[in-house]
């Protein structure tokens, strides 16, 4: 069952010198229960999308044109008070820093206490008991002793654990997750990925994890959508992404990640850079970096085509062409 639906969404900036285009009508979905991952590098506008979602975007940007469908419903064009109801209760968030989400000046009991009673109707004792249940959720060690303890009294792991609870503690149905493991160790990094997992399994939990590491899409999510100068290079299951990419650019991304099985002496890279929001070339936009390029790709974008199991923006993929 479909519970995210995100159909040819557009966000612009609008500047002194024209108006910049961030994302490009993209489209995709997200099942209940699954975890889509969104990668590419930065500038690609995996956070954006989420911004959008969740209603969320910096001003001067808006959404210039399509749509966002949560539970078969219309929210894009809510009002600020009637998405800020949906945030939090129906859809979560988790922020990279955590130090830019928690109050320094209160404690986390409060903050959770807080937030549960925003969107639940529930006494300070029942919030509370419901405030420590997340945070043993989550693994924060000997919860009831320190649920009044302030940000500043956890580590960088830990307090990045309380954002998690925090986005969770009102049980929404969807969660964005925007570079949730970022500068954590790699033993945090695996146990905030099992609790997403855990989540999704046994909460039934939808989740958009946002990232460039490919290694934590890999391990947890069910899809990804490769994502470049703002629009989807490639969308399908993680599996065929990672090990048979059909775009050019998901190839590049993958090849450029280390092996167990297979010892090389240099990694491949790709050449050049992204471009910048005002110098998107004509026809797809990576063809200025990309090996197999050809002249329909420097005048026409391709919309994503069935390529095996996946879909890819890339006139490789098109039946109807002479050179396939």
């Amino acid at each position: 069952m479909t519970l995210l639906d995100v159909q040819d969404l557009t966000v612009e900036f609008p500047t002194r010198r024209g108006t910049l285009r961030a994302i490009d009508s993209i489209s995709f979905s997200i099942g209940t229960g699954e975890i889509l991952g969104v990668v590419g590098e930065s500038g690609a506008g995996k956070s954006l999308t989420g911004a959008a979602i969740i209603g969320l975007l910096e001003p001067p940007g808006r959404i210039a044109g399509g749509q966002i469908l949560f539970a078969g419903k219309r929210i894009d064009n809510l009002s600020q008070d009637r998405m800020r109801a949906i945030r939090g209760r129906q859809i979560g968030a988790i922020f990279q820093d955590p130090l830019t989400t928690l109050d320094p000046l209160v404690s986390i009991g409060r903050q959770l206490v807080e937030t549960i009673q925003t969107h639940l109707r529930l006494s300070d004792r029942d919030a509370k008991a419901r405030a420590i249940k997340w945070l043993e959720e989550v693994g924060i060690p000997a919860a009831r002793a320190r649920i009044d303890a302030y940000p500043h009294e956890f580590s960088g792991g830990m307090r990045q654990r309380v954002v998690i609870a925090l986005a969770l503690c009102a049980e929404p149905r969807l969660v964005i997750a925007d570079e949730p493991t970022t500068a954590l160790d790699v033993s945090i990094q695996a146990q905030i990925i099992e609790l997403l997992k855990r989540l999704a399994r046994d909460h039934g939990t939808s989740v958009m994890l946002v990232t460039h590491d490919m290694g934590v899409i890999a391990e947890t999510c069910d899809r990804v959508a490769v994502m470049y100068a703002g629009r989807i290079a490639e969308i399908g299951p993680v599996v065929e992404v990672v090990r048979h990419p059909k775009h050019p650019y998901s190839e590049g991304l993958m090849g450029s990640i280390p092996s167990l099985e297979h010892r090389v002496a240099r990694l491949r890279q790709i050449d050049g850079a992204m471009p910048r929001l005002a110098a998107i070339p004509p026809g797809c936009p990576y063809n200025p970096r990309c090996p197999k390029v050809f002249d329909r790709c420097r005048v026409e974008r391709p919309g994503l085509l069935e390529a095996d199991a996946t879909r890819a923006a890339c006139w490789l993929y098109d039946k109807a062409a002479a050179h396939v």
